[in-house]
């Protein structure tokens, strides 16, 4: 189907229960997933070994379901799986041939998303490979993301700004004594569309502007959080180590060698919307065909990320159901037991973590029959989080 007959068509949101039922199975699939990819992160592995074991389990059970519907549903990877470690920021997903292991004591950031006829979730973690508490500054970097994501989780509600969550995260991570990073975005989903226009900024400055933006009743997002140690200002240290590609649909252009031709119209083919990653092409060709599908923009790169050695960088990626009765997370992770060196003793951001996720129906609307009727559905859901452990639960 077109974008054009797509924009036709009523678009779809929560109002409708078969699309919240459609992001809450793709979400219990990526949660499964980094469970999977988690219990495979050990020293010596190889990183593409286990990247390629969570989009393979997204595959598999997302194929497992609506198989025997008239009308084909789309569905499968929305976000290649990728393992960012150390002071990599994001977006690493290596080719096959790539010989990178892990070591103890690596700092993992594991990034993904399943979508099921395009409705999408997408989640993001850190673990330390390591056993026991995690201290010091690493400690401060996961608990600054944490507590972040716990803050902009209750900011993100209808009649909130895009701007109230930036500048609310911005103070939690300088808590920490750290920097939330430039460049990461936090954006609208749709269905089939993984970066609406709606976007929450991680910083604010001259360079980086966004339209304000209100947040409204029956939207999802996806919030991404990403601190560090360092300046927050990550650098493209080698373009080689980009894999991850999003086909750009507005785009077009004559390309000129076989090889490119070749690898856009298996692109076209198998990955006309969602990001992908190049180790699903042949290698040898999506080397030389790449690049001039990027030259000539047909491409949108993720590029891989880097802050300086030494520095610490942490990830917490979740998506939210902005539901009638309250914020609705759908997809997450438990840290590992935090010691940070830092406590967060602020009276806005202690406010702001006791802020109500859900809301209590006023006039004790219309319950729903039968099993639709979830327990606690009208209940005042308020998360009591502790500041002192990164916002841990």
């Amino acid at each position: 189907m077109s974008d054009d007959e797509r924009g036709e068509e009523k678009e779809l949101d929560l109002s409708s229960p078969e699309v919240v039922t459609k992001y809450k199975s793709a979400a219990e699939i990526v949660n499964k997933a980094l469970q999977l990819v988690l219990s495979e992160c050990k020293p010596k592995v190889k990183i593409v070994d286990i990247c390629e074991k969570g989009d393979s389990y997204i595959r598999e059970q997302t194929g497992n379901m609506y198989k025997n519907v008239k009308k084909k549903i789309e569905r499968g990877v929305a976000f290649p799986t990728c393992l960012s470690v150390n002071n990599t920021v994001c977006h690493y997903s290596p080719l096959a041939s790539d010989e990178t292991v892990l070591e103890e004591g690596d700092i993992l950031k594991i990034d993904m998303g399943c979508h099921i006829d395009g409705f999408i979730a997408v989640v993001a973690h850190t673990h330390v490979l390591q056993q026991g508490p995690v201290t010091g500054r690493v400690a401060d970097a996961i608990a600054a993301a944490n507590t972040a994501a716990e803050v902009a989780l209750r900011l993100v509600k209808p009649g909130k700004k895009n701007q109230d969550v930036t500048e609310a995260i911005q103070k939690v991570a300088a808590a920490y004594d750290c920097k939330i990073v430039e460049g990461v975005l936090s954006h609208q989903l749709k269905q089939f569309v993984i970066d609406g226009n709606k976007v929450v900024l991680s910083v604010s400055n001259p360079e980086t502007r966004v339209d304000e933006a209100e947040f409204e009743e029956n939207e999802v997002y996806a919030i991404d959080i990403v601190t560090s140690t360092g300046d927050g200002k990550p650098k493209l240290l080698d373009e080689k180590q980009t894999t991850i590609y999003k086909r750009a649909v507005d785009r077009s252009y004559h390309l000129k060698m076989k090889a490119s031709r070749f690898i856009f119209s298996e692109i076209n083919q198998k990955f006309p919307i969602m990001p992908f990653s190049a180790r699903a092409l042949e290698e040898k060709r999506a080397r030389l065909g790449l690049v001039e599908c990027v030259n000539h923009e047909l491409l949108q790169p993720y590029p891989v990320l880097h802050e300086k050695p030494g520095d610490f960088v942490a990830h917490i990626k979740f998506t939210v159901l902005l539901m009638p009765n309250g914020s609705d997370r759908i997809t997450s992770h438990n840290l590992q037991e935090l010691q940070p060196t830092k406590t967060v003793d602020d009276p806005e951001i202690k406010s702001w973590l006791s802020l109500p996720v859900k809301s209590k129906k006023k006039g004790g609307g219309k319950k729903k029959k039968g099993k639709r009727a979830e327990k606690g559905e009208g209940d005042v859901e308020v998360m009591e989080v502790d500041a002192s452990n990164g916002g841990g639960q």
